[in-house]
């Protein structure tokens, strides 16, 4: 059953090609490394959260705030989905509603997230207490026009998942989301400051990121369950 509604906008998805046995090293039971080309891939995804609310509740209601994760792409007996090491948000609400209603990795953050013109500038600075610092800074922008992921492309391995796991409570939970299929453009990004993966207990890939740019979608999230 949806418990809730929300927005997802302005999306930047930075993907690094790592060794599956790096990731492998961090996953919980009951989930394995989902690959690409022999490659296990990490992801910072910046966006802004916007009307978050219950489900079947308007819009207007809701609240509104960015995000920042860090995710790899696995697979579990529910099937293909998203493992997040950490999803930090500027909404002490919101966080802990996640924390409880999701068992997500949810960390709380000051955030400042402007646009000019295409381009998004977005910086973070973790807040949460007793867990490694965070701060990310970057300007993100499309390049050319929008279109859906063909299947096969590298494109709709990273974006085409609508379930993603977590580990709480010596458990595995999985959770279901509902949007339309992602409208995708190349995207450039200046990364000036990045610690999604020091925090996270990963080396910083030295590779050239795959970027990706949505508008965003309107999703609805289920309630999770248990494996």
């Amino acid at each position: 059953m949806d418990v809730v509604s929300m927005e997802w906008r302005d999306v930047l998805v930075a993907s690094w090609p790592v060794d599956p046995d790096v990731v492998a090293a961090r996953l919980p039971d009951g989930v394995e490394v989902d690959t690409f080309d022999g490659r296990a891939w990490l992801s910072a995804v910046p966006f802004v959260m916007r009307n978050v609310r219950p489900f079947d509740v308007p819009a207007s209601i809701g609240r509104t705030f960015g995000e920042l994760n860090l995710r790899t792409y696995v697979t579990g007996d529910a099937g293909p989905g998203i493992y997040f090491f950490n999803l930090d948000a500027n909404d002490r609400l919101g966080v802990a509603l996640a924390r409880t209603l999701f068992q997500l990795p949810y960390y709380r953050a000051e955030m400042n997230v402007t646009r000019t013109g295409d381009a998004v500038e977005f910086r973070s600075h973790r807040t949460h207490g007793g867990v490694p610092d965070l701060d990310f800074d970057a300007t993100y922008e499309p390049v050319g026009e929008t279109e859906t992921a063909s299947p096969g492309t590298l494109e709709a391995f990273l974006l085409e998942r609508y379930r993603f796991y977590t580990a709480g409570r010596s458990r595995l939970f999985c959770g279901e989301v509902a949007h339309e299929p992602w409208r995708l453009a190349h995207a450039d990004a200046t990364f000036r400051t990045n610690d999604l993966f020091a925090a996270n207990g990963f080396e910083t890939p030295d590779s050239v990121p795959h970027l990706v740019y949505s508008p965003g979608v309107d999703v609805t999230a289920e309630r999770v369950r248990v494996v």
